[in-house]
Parts: structure tokens; sequence; C-alpha cells
């Protein structure tokens, strides 16, 4: 993947701009300046700080703002600002500070002139409307300042050293130049799907040209997996190493072959990922795709620390992502999502020289054949030497267990594929599961039967509900003849 100066375009050059630019959904975006921010701490401090020296306005969107230490921090600042006369809009997600912070948190801010809006709480007539989700964190102050990261407002990404509790691992940038209006063109968009838009705001003249950085700023939407056709495409066009860093790694077959066919054709592929994770479902349903990603030649690896957040990308030291999506199917899909892609040398450098850091706090998947070579050193290009292990607990184990018999008996029953000897445990098992919800629905049909009429209700109640808005809705449309 080569990237040539402006004043040496060649006409490949420009081809892979246009095809990432239309995958992307997204124009490349010059005269940029860019900051690597890592972990929670130094997020905190850069964004508290654009905060309090705001001026004109400060506009906050992120999935988790929590009632803890960090939240209030947070919030106090945006009350002062707002005493002040500075414009504060801040976006909360309903799923994401649900048992995190109440509406009542935000009292104080309100109270000062600020304002919050929530997005996508359950509403009636939208029985699969929750599903959708704010998963964006981003901060754009005055329109000349941005961030977008994985971090959220919560002190667990600070770590607990009371109970020897590391802090999380994650990654965001800081912003200047023309991407900081996409960002606040991206926070317009999410403010405007709740109620009444934003109010036009100045552009500052300093905002045109910051540095020299081209990048791209994707801001998702649900169903429009732009972020999805981008990665595939890095895939495809990845010459030499695409190094990967994703939380909540679940691979769809599609990605999972991309991959796969760039390690086949010799470029380094890696993925890193937590070994420890705060959703073990998630956790076990990666590790249940290991298998495919080691057999194609990808390098697996395991962080060792408390917790793993970042969603990165670098590929062959010129290309970079970084933002909120993970490689699984609801960021590309179904999640509201913000993520940037940088064009640039220095950049990448600077991120793929982290993740070889990362490395060295991480430990080498591999298969089965080699598990008990112990005292095996896998080092990285730097000389870091994770090493290797079969990992998995209890529920990780339960979880890619389930995986791997739905995958089974779903093969069984569509007859999609031929079953090889190492079926018969999982058909086994999803055999006698099967025999279980037949006796249960035969012996005790409540137990089956409340479930199903709870659920029946619900969908008969929103889809009443839908039905009643759709007739209204024409009927104040349609007037009589």
């Amino acid at each position: 993947m080569s990237s040539p100066s402006p004043s040496t375009t060649t006409p490949q050059r420009q081809l892979a701009e246009q095809a990432l630019s239309r995958a992307a959904g997204a124009p490349l975006l010059n005269g940029n300046a860019v900051e690597l921010l890592i972990d929670g701490a130094a997020h905190f401090e850069a964004w508290l700080t654009a905060i309090r020296g705001a001026t004109q306005r400060v506009l906050l969107e992120n999935y988790i703002i929590r009632d803890d230490a960090a939240g209030r921090a947070f919030r106090e600042a945006l009350v002062e600002r707002a005493l002040a006369g500075v414009f504060v809009a801040v976006v909360g997600d309903w799923m994401g500070c649900l048992g995190q912070s109440r509406s009542s948190f935000w009292t104080p801010l309100r109270a000062a002139g600020g304002q919050v809006r929530i997005f996508n709480p359950p509403q009636l007539g939208r029985p699969f409307g929750w599903i959708s989700r704010d998963h964006r964190k981003l901060l754009v102050v005055d329109g000349r300042l941005g961030f977008l990261s994985g971090v959220c407002i919560s002190a667990k990404w600070l770590g607990d050293p009371s109970r020897k509790l590391a802090p999380w691992r994650d990654t965001g940038v800081a912003l200047r130049g023309p991407a900081v209006i996409e960002l606040e063109h991206a926070f317009a968009q999410s403010w405007g799907s709740i109620g009444e838009p934003l109010p036009t705001f100045h552009v500052e003249p300093m905002a045109e040209n910051a540095g020299a950085v081209a990048l791209r700023v994707i801001a998702t939407q649900p169903a429009t997996a732009s972020m999805y056709r981008l990665d595939q495409m890095i895939a495809a066009m990845a010459r030499k190493s695409l190094w990967l860093t994703d939380a909540y790694f679940v691979g769809v077959a599609p990605y999972v072959q991309a991959l796969a066919a760039a390690s086949r054709d010799g470029v380094d592929v890696r993925l890193l990922v937590p070994g420890s994770s705060d959703i073990p479902l998630v956790a076990g349903m990666s590790r249940s795709g290991y298998r495919p990603l080691l057999k194609a030649g990808i390098r697996v690896f395991e962080w060792n620390g408390s917790m793993l957040h970042a969603k990165t990308a670098v590929a062959d030291g010129q290309w970079a992502r970084v933002g909120s999506s993970n490689l699984n199917i609801a960021s590309w899909l179904n999640n509201r999502e913000i993520d940037v892609a940088i064009e640039d040398n220095a950049f990448a450098a600077k991120l793929a020289a982290q993740y070889e850091q990362d490395l060295g706090s991480a430990t080498e998947i591999v298969l089965a054949p080699r598990r008990r070579r112990r005292g095996e050193q896998v080092r990285s290009s730097q000389g870091h030497s994770p090493q290797p292990r079969d990992k998995g607990g209890s529920s990780s184990r339960a979880a890619a267990g389930a995986l791997r018999i739905a995958n089974t008996v779903g093969a069984a029953l569509t007859d999609r594929r031929v079953l090889g000897d190492t079926s018969a445990g999982p058909m086994l098992m999803g055999t006698l599961a099967l025999t279980i919800v037949a006796v249960l629905a035969i012996g005790w049909p409540a137990l089956i039967g409340w479930p199903i009429g709870i659920l029946s209700a619900w969908f008969a109640l929103n889809l009443g509900v839908r039905t009643w808005q759709l007739r209204h809705r024409r009927a104040k449309n349609d007037p009589p003849e």
C-alpha cells in the first residue's frame, strides 16, 4: 500500500484513493494535525483540559458516562462552562449508561443551561429498535479541537491500585484541522436524530490547515456498513503487514477469509485481543474463531493486562485506523460508530511501535500440536517474547462449545458442508440439548409456553402501537376529499 506525495500521485494511487473514499463513504481530508493518545488517564487529562478551555461550544458524545469520580469530574467541568455561557451539548447512549448513571446525574448540567439527550431508549412500536446503539466516543471543542477514541467516561479505564487492578488499555487521537468540522457534523447527526437540530456554528479559519496529515473521518450509522467495506478493502490492499487490535473480535466468514487470503499471500497479519474480557461470552466466541485464523498463518495474541479495549489497525506502516468500531457485526452494521483512517507514515509508525510494545505484554496463541511447548519463545519483530499458550476458562469454553454445537447441528440439518469425525461430539451434545427441550415442552409445557407467550404479547403490543401510529400519520397527511 503505497502513499506517494500529492505531487507524484500515480493513476494507481488515484484509483486506490477513489476506492477507499467510496468504501468508507468519506473523502480524504488534507491539512490535519493528529496526536496519539494512549489509555484513560491521558484521554481524561486532554479531554478535561479542552473542555475547561472552551469559549464557544462543547459537544460530547459517549457510549458510557458513569456516575463515578471520572464522570463527576466531567460533569463539573461541563457545568462550569455552561454557567460561563458556553454552549454545552451531551449525547449518551441509553443502554451504555444503563446501570452506570441515571437521569438525575445530569440535573446540575441542565440547571446550568447545558443540554443532554439520551440515544434510543426503548419505545413502544419499535420492538427491535433498542438494538441499535450509539457506540461513539467523541468530543469537539469550539470547532477547533476534536477527539475520538475507544475510551468511555468511567473510572474503570483508570484501574484501581487499591485492588491491584491495572488501567484498561485503550487508544484514541486528538485532531486539529478540517477533520474537526467532520467530527462536528457527525455529532450533529446524532443530536438531530434525537430532537431539534444543532444551531449553525461559526467555523474558525484556523481549522482550515493545521498540519500535513491526510485522513478520513468515518462516521457510521446502522445498516451503512461503510467501516466493514473499508476493513475488507484494507485487508485486500495490504502488501506487507496488517496488525489489528480489537476488544470484541467476532470474525464473520467474509472478513476472516479476507484476512486469510492476505496471510497466504505473504502479508504479516496479526490480531491482538483481550486475554481477560469484561464480557466473557464475547471472549469465548472470539476464541472459538481462532483456529481458521491460525491455520491460515495469522498470528493471534492475547493481552495479559486487565482489559484491552483498543480498536486499531495499521497496514504496511503507512495506513492506520483508530476509533470506536470493533471487528464484529454489531459495530459494522448495527451501531453508530466514529473512526479515523489516517494515511501518514509518521503516525502509522507510532501506532506500529505501540503495537510492538503491546505484544511485550501479550501471549501468542498457537495451534493444538504445539500447546505443550511451554518453553518456546515467540518473538515479535523487535525482540519481544510473548509465550504461546492454549487459553480459555470455563466461561470461554462454554461459549465456544455452544457456538460449535450450533454450527455443527446447523450443518447437519441443512447439509451445507461435509461433517468430519470431529463433529460427532458436538452433534451428540446438540441431540441431548434438543431432547431436553422436547421433554420439557411435553412434560412441563408451561416452562416453554410462558416465555413464548410473554414475547408474543410484547411483539403484539408493539405491532399494534406501530400500526396505530402509521394509520394516524396517514390520516393526518391525507386530507378528506
